[in-house]
């Protein structure tokens, strides 16, 4: 039975495994879940994820959830290339280490902005809170000079080391909604900007596909 991916593009998560799955030729159903109707709220969506988010996985009748607990499963059962998650106990730990980060850092003020700025607005009709916008906007900047002055500060490449790794993918996906709220991560941070530029290349034309709806919902919101 193939495993089935249950996800929604709009969230970053989600997006950060289908780019994965496709681009490590992981064998996948892909079973949307549209956030926008509450499907991830309600039955069926209920049975494979008891908490309601997005994304999921049913692999046989195996459900997991939490984005980087799949990542985990899924490259040690289905055998995906090493430089995503390493075999090896000290390249592991180098890429947990930066997951362990991302999750309260990188992820909490990137999200938090992007949500503040632009998608509660378009929810809920209500301008944004400025006090809201101006705070997560500064632990954002804050991380992201993190990224530009300590994991790319040696001059390695990607954030773990000289190769590409699920490290670089969900901190890029998070990163990328930010550009898409008008917020430029790379104004001053040319580590930052090249590194975003080589992670774009070697993953796309699955990471364009995957930003495209959010790209145009943030194009359409902004113009309200």
């Amino acid at each position: 039975m193939t495993l089935k991916l249950y996800f929604d593009l709009l969230s970053q998560p989600s997006r950060a495994l289908k780019i994965f799955f496709d681009i490590a030729k992981v064998p996948f159903e892909p079973c949307p879940v549209a956030l926008r109707n509450g499907e991830h709220k309600q039955e069926p969506y209920l049975s494979v994820n008891r908490f309601g988010r997005v994304p999921a996985i049913d692999d046989d009748g195996f459900k997991l959830s939490e984005s980087v607990a799949i990542v985990r499963y899924v490259a040690n059962k289905y055998g995906v290339p090493n430089n995503w998650y390493p075999k090896d106990l000290k390249g592991q730990a180098v890429v947990d280490e930066f997951l362990e980060w991302h999750h309260l850092d990188l992820r909490l003020g990137c999200a938090m902005y992007f949500q503040s700025k632009l998608l509660i607005p378009m929810m809920t009709g209500k301008p944004p809170s400025d006090k809201a916008v101006q705070m997560y906007e500064n632990r954002m900047n804050s991380s992201l000079d993190n990224i530009e002055n300590m994991w790319l500060g040696d001059g390695r490449p990607f954030l773990t080391g000289h190769q590409i790794s699920i490290a670089d993918l969900f901190a890029a996906s998070e990163i990328e909604q930010t550009i898409f709220g008008g917020h430029d991560p790379t104004k001053d941070r040319p580590k930052l900007g090249a590194w975003l530029e080589r992670v774009r290349r070697d993953l796309n034309p699955h990471y364009a596909t995957a930003h495209k709806y959010i790209k145009i919902l943030c194009s359409a919101g902004s113009k309200l």
